[in-house]
Order: structure tokens, then sequence, then C-alpha cells
């Protein structure tokens, strides 16, 4: 088990604390990308492959507005939250188990749109194993199809190379709840710690360490015009209302 998988599992049954309110983010964050799909000529009659789907954050709120959505995941106990939380909203949502490097072992099948959000794609810790991922990822669309994923700013990021993410403090019926991240660099590569914080009737602190490599936008979109896509453009937080930098490409016909 690599470090990404430890992570996740570990993180699956606190990851909602994330968030201010996860339910409301899956509904705000479908809508981004139900915008962004329809900007592309695609509707809700779409199939939607979720390739880092975690505990269904995308996945469910899309599911939710009538897409056809699968799921996968490479940490099983985010898929079986996810499983649970997609039961908890009444939606059908396919979820199978792989490793977005080579998705074509799980799915003989190919999809209208293939997503992979919340800076999944910095997990690939070299050139060799992202070239990878964005091969897998784009064999599994179909001609005309629509790739989408989110990235954090690395352009900038590198610039500075901050040693620790701003907190979030979400106040909750007990007490307040804060979420903050140190970041150890090391060249363009660094070592995440994530930190909870709850101090409710008892103070709950949790660790979790993770490691991610800076992609710069530019080399996501030399490899999604490598492996067959056209017209990648990036799109800001101030123009989408997403929290990341979001890239799009269509497979060609």
């Amino acid at each position: 088990m690599d470090i990404v998988q430890r992570f996740y599992d570990g993180l699956a049954g606190e990851y909602d604390s994330l968030f201010a309110d996860w339910q409301a983010s899956t509904r705000e964050q479908a809508a981004v990308l139900d915008r962004l799909f329809r900007g592309n000529g695609f509707d809700r009659s779409s199939r939607i492959l979720d390739c880092a789907c975690g505990i269904g954050t995308q996945a469910i709120g899309l599911a939710a507005l009538g897409y056809d959505v699968t799921g996968s995941d490479i940490s099983e106990a985010e898929l079986l939250e996810a499983g649970k939380r997609a039961g908890q909203n009444g939606v059908p949502l396919r979820l199978e188990r792989a490793d977005f490097r080579s998705l074509e072992a799980c799915f003989a099948e190919q999809f209208d749109i293939v997503i992979a959000m919340d800076n999944a794609l910095p997990h690939m810790l070299t050139a060799e194993d992202l070239s990878a991922a964005v091969r897998s990822m784009v064999s599994r669309l179909r001609p005309g199809g629509l790739f989408v994923a989110s990235i954090r700013d690395y352009d900038s990021l590198l610039l500075t190379k901050p040693p620790y993410s701003p907190p979030y403090i979400h106040p909750t019926e007990k007490g307040q709840r804060v979420s903050f991240q140190t970041w150890t660099w090391s060249g363009d590569s660094y070592r995440l710690i994530q930190y909870l914080i709850d101090d409710a009737d008892r103070l709950h602190v949790s660790r979790y360490a993770c490691e991610y490599r800076a992609v710069r936008r530019s080399e996501l979109t030399d490899l999604l015009i490598a492996y067959g896509c056209t017209d990648p453009l990036w799109r800001f937080p101030d123009a989408t209302g997403y929290y990341q930098p979001i890239v799009t490409a269509k497979k060609k016909e």
C-alpha cells in the first residue's frame, strides 16, 4: 500500500470535516461542473467517469443532477464511504476500485466525460507517472469526449514555496473545527501533513501525511495534446467559482 492509498484510507471517515458543509459543497461543485459541461456541448445524458472520486464529493452531486456517473478510486475506504453517502442521498452511483494510471484494466467502455478533481493528478510524483495517468484517462474518453481536471495553482506556489496553507475554521455545534496543512518542500515536490483539530466536548486532533509534486500548467497541457486532445483551456476560480484552476480539453474525433 503506497502513501497515497494510506492517506485516503485513513482520511476517509473524516474527509467531510475539511468542508464547512460537505453536503452543500456537493451541490455547489456539481453546479460548477454542470455549467462547464454544458458550455462544452454536453448535457445531462452524458456518461461520466470520476476517476478520483474519493468519498463522492463531485460524483454524488452530478448524479443528483441526473448524470450517469461511475466513480473510481485507489482507496477502498473512500469507495465504501462514497457508496454509503450515495445511498443516503438516494442517487445511483457505480463504484470501482482502480488506479487512474491504468483505467483500461478496469473499464472496457469509454465515457463522454472523464474528471479528476481536487488536485488528484499531482499525486503522480514523477513525470512518467503523470504521463501514464493522462494517457489512461484520455483512453477512456470516446472521440469528442471531454477531459476535466483541477489542480492547485502551482505556477504561483512554486515562486514562494509556502511552508503551510492558511487554516480553515468552521464553527460546530459544540465548538469549532480547524483544518490546515504544512508543506515541506524538496525541489518541486513536497510532503504534506493534514491536521484536523476539533475542540468539541474533548479536544481531538488527527494527522495524515501524503506527498505531491507541483505540476505546472504547461506540463499538463503538453501531455493532453500529446495524447490526442485539442484546445486545452485553463479556467480560474474568479471565472468558474471553483476553488482551484480547472483544465478542459476534448479528445480528437
